[in-house]
């Protein structure tokens, strides 16, 4: 019996076929089409900001090189909100190495404002007190990109002066404001303290996914061409919700100093 037909049968067919799998594939390569209006943007509850530092329709000087860029200022936000705080003021952060905002932190202190500060115990020591060969290779890093931040002539030399304008929680010490970190109820600390996040008198709450660090906000120290990491900021009014955090806040704090 021969099979002849069948071969070429399926030859024809197989190559049909391969032609309309072609065209089927090409249609689908084509740009889309969108079909109708695009959704109009939902109308945010005026209790709530929210803040991009890397976005397009807002622009802000850069600290780091002076130079304008895209995003918005999440530093100078911080600064302004702690410098209108009047009564309360509880800071919950891993990482605070801005010397500016330690500095509206201590005028805020100094103003009579209640003023305390938990840091992760990784980042709790003043860096001008730490010694680069003591350091693993990270914290080096770390090191070496505040000293950078910390030079503000460029000169390459770090100065005392200089030194200590640059160590934000070396401000905080010197200030007389209340920090502790989360080994201070004597354990190895939680591993990781995440939090971000800021309660003023009561009833304003601002977090997010930035540290109050330079390369959380504005670019790495010595890299002038970063932008910093891709972080938001929400700050919202209201009672309820500050009472929350301010729990979750007692909750580190503890019975450390000055209480709560």
């Amino acid at each position: 019996m021969s099979h002849g037909p069948i071969i070429r049968t399926c030859r024809r067919f197989t190559r049909s076929s391969f032609a309309l799998v072609t065209l089927t594939l090409l249609g689908c390569s084509q740009p889309g089409v969108v079909i109708g209006s695009p959704p109009s943007k939902l109308p945010l509850p005026a209790a709530i900001a929210v803040r991009f530092n890397h976005r397009d329709n807002s622009r802000y000087r850069s600290p780091l090189q002076g130079q304008w860029r895209n995003g918005d200022d999440f530093e100078r936000h911080l600064i302004e909100q702690i410098d209108a705080a009047r009564k309360v003021l509880l800071v919950a952060v891993q990482e605070l190495s801005l010397p500016q905002i330690a500095s509206a932190l201590v005028r805020a202190h100094q103003r009579g404002v209640i003023v305390r500060v938990v840091l992760e115990n990784s980042y709790s020591a003043p860096w001008a007190d730490l010694h680069e060969s003591d350091l693993p290779a990270h914290a080096r890093q770390r090191l070496r990109r505040l000293e950078a931040l910390a030079d503000l002539d460029g000169d390459g030399v770090l100065t005392s002066p200089e030194r200590r304008a640059g160590d934000a929680v070396g401000l905080l010490h010197q200030g007389g404001v209340p920090v502790i970190d989360d080994t201070e109820d004597g354990s190895r600390g939680s591993g990781l303290m995440h939090h971000k996040f800021m309660v003023i008198d009561k009833r304003l709450v601002i977090t997010g996914s930035a540290n109050f660090t330079s390369s959380g906000v504005h670019g790495d120290g010595g890299a002038q061409r970063t932008r910093g990491n891709v972080n938001h900021l929400l700050s919202i009014q209201s009672t309820e919700l500050a009472a929350l955090f301010t729990e979750e806040f007692q909750i580190l704090w503890g019975d450390g100093p000055g209480g709560l």
